[in-house]
């Protein structure tokens, strides 16, 4: 079955630190733009980092210099390094695969990040 599954939420204090994962199963991993975004209760889901097939990275701005988006092809993962976590970093996150060659958009269940003192 294709699908991405995410892993390493939690809750964290203020300041703290996290590291999300996304593991890819049943497609050509490398062939994938991957992609980090996030939706707190009430709010709209945005777009948190992105990373090209190619290495290219593109932050929103609330988390440039917080934030790390790296990607495993041959492992087939994409990461999210999450530092300085602030409250309003509280949220549910998910990974986006997409593959605009074949108009494939894959996105995960989500993984949730709690960050409250």
């Amino acid at each position: 079955q294709v699908q991405l599954v995410e892993s390493g939420g939690g809750l964290v204090q203020p300041g703290g630190s996290l590291t999300l994962s996304c593991a890819a199963s049943k497609i050509i991993f490398s062939f994938y733009d991957m992609g980090w975004y996030r939706q707190a209760p009430g709010k709209q889901r945005e777009m948190v980092a992105t990373i090209t097939k190619g290495g290219l990275t593109n932050y929103a701005d609330f988390v440039k210099g917080r934030f790390t988006i790296s990607r495993d092809n041959a492992k087939r993962m994409a990461y999210l390094q999450m530092n300085s976590l602030k409250p309003e970093d509280t949220a549910a996150y998910y990974c986006r695969g997409q593959r605009l060659a074949i108009q494939h958009d894959l996105w995960g269940q989500g993984t949730q990040v709690t960050v409250s003192s």
